[in-house]
């Protein structure tokens, strides 16, 4: 996978990333949709597939990114295919803060110290490079508005960005109801990114605990589940500012 195309994960964070504050929306359910970000993004590379409810490695070559070989690599040592929701239910291992760090060593992003009630230590993250983020925020507003169906990479970052709660900060207030609305709709358009919105929501919800059915299926069956990726490495270098 070459660096030439950015990655799901860092798209949604970046989505996530107000440029006024330096802050994430929704960091207490970002991790979880990075995780499933990663899902995705190993799906489209074609490193691992469905299998049931559960995800199976299907390629375990490396992908040439660090983190989500990271991830990769940790999916094959279970050796079988692994539930998905209990997977991404699992612990978090600060997804968000590897991303963030990892964004700001690619240059996209620039680290600001500050601290929080004059004590606490944290830090902030400013894009280094807006036209980025306009560019996927564009992406996501032509999806839309046109009603065109987006590409699959597209129609992914749409139904995570709807799992873990952005539509409220991609378009607030009243006036932004039915972009909403439209942005939830675009999650049938990505069969592995709807299965991974799906399951970043049943964890929120609580809901891990049975497979997820698919109403639209015949005879009640069972709709697949995505699974997260734990990254093996990397810890928390840095306290972000919620």
């Amino acid at each position: 996978m070459g660096r030439s195309r950015r990655t799901l994960p860092e798209e949604l964070l970046l989505l996530a990333l107000d440029p006024a504050t330096g802050t994430t929306a929704q960091p207490q359910s970002l991790d979880l949709g990075l995780a499933g970000a990663q899902l995705v993004e190993l799906a489209l590379a074609g490193r691992i597939a469905p299998d049931g409810d559960r995800i199976a490695v299907v390629m375990p070559r490396p992908t040439g990114d660090p983190t989500l070989d990271s991830a990769l690599e940790l999916l094959r040592r279970r050796g079988s295919p692994v539930r998905a929701v209990h997977w991404i239910g699992g612990p978090r291992l600060g997804l968000r803060q590897i991303y963030l760090s990892h964004l700001e060593r690619c240059g996209m992003v620039h680290a600001v110290a500050g601290q929080m009630c004059g004590v606490l230590p944290t830090t902030r993250y400013q894009a280094t490079d807006t036209a980025i983020s306009r560019d996927i925020r564009a992406r996501l507003d032509s999806a839309i508005r046109t009603g065109v169906p987006p590409d699959p990479r597209t129609a992914a970052l749409a139904a995570l960005a709807h799992a873990v709660g952005l539509g409220k900060h991609l378009y607030p207030g009243n006036e932004g109801r039915s972009s909403r609305s439209r942005l939830r709709d675009l999650i049938r358009h990505d069969p592995m990114g709807g299965l991974v919105a799906h399951a970043v929501m049943d964890v929120q919800n609580g809901a891990a605990a049975q497979p997820r059915r698919n109403p639209a299926a015949p005879n009640g069956s069972r709709q697949p589940a995505a699974v997260s990726m734990h990254p093996g490495h990397g810890s928390m270098a840095r306290v972000a500012a919620h």
